[in-house]
């Protein structure tokens, strides 16, 4: 066997009814949940703010991103996942957050580990894999960026 193959540290993070699949250096930070209120006509998919190093970060429900409904963890569940940007609006948007619905949990995976299914993506999904026997959601993070640069202007 051998050992040099390339492995990636990975997150899955739980939404409602399925996970996502990150790679961990998309990842800035895990809090707990808690996060002002949203206010009124704002868009279906904020949650709130989360107040993080001095940064006003909006908080999106993947789900209602992804053309379901918002939900908010019960029960001291859920978490924040502090997201990097990549896309095009980094330097205006360094950070966004996502509401979980559970734990996050690491991974180190392989390309072997990862196969890509056949699946109907909604807006937010990039694209459906099976990792392990699990499946999972790799996110379209460009449109979760782009949610929040519309929802600035």
């Amino acid at each position: 066997m051998n050992d040099n193959s390339q492995s990636l540290s990975c997150v899955m993070i739980p939404m409602s009814g399925r996970q996502l699949l990150l790679p961990n250096v998309s990842i800035a930070e895990v809090v707990d949940y808690a996060s002002s209120d949203a206010g009124a006509n704002t868009p279906e998919w904020l949650v709130g703010y989360l107040d993080w190093r001095g940064l006003q970060l909006p908080v999106i429900s993947y789900d209602a991103a992804n053309g379901g409904s918002l939900t908010v963890p019960g029960d001291n569940r859920g978490r924040i996942v502090v997201l990097n940007t990549i896309g095009d609006h980094h330097k205006e948007i360094p950070f966004m957050a996502l509401v979980t619905q559970g734990i996050p949990s690491q991974a180190r995976l392989t390309e072997e580990q990862v196969r890509k299914l056949d699946g109907e993506p909604g807006p937010a999904d990039l694209m459906l894999v099976e990792v392990e026997g699990e499946n999972a959601w790799i996110p379209n993070l460009e449109f979760l960026e782009s949610l929040v640069l519309q929802s600035r202007h």
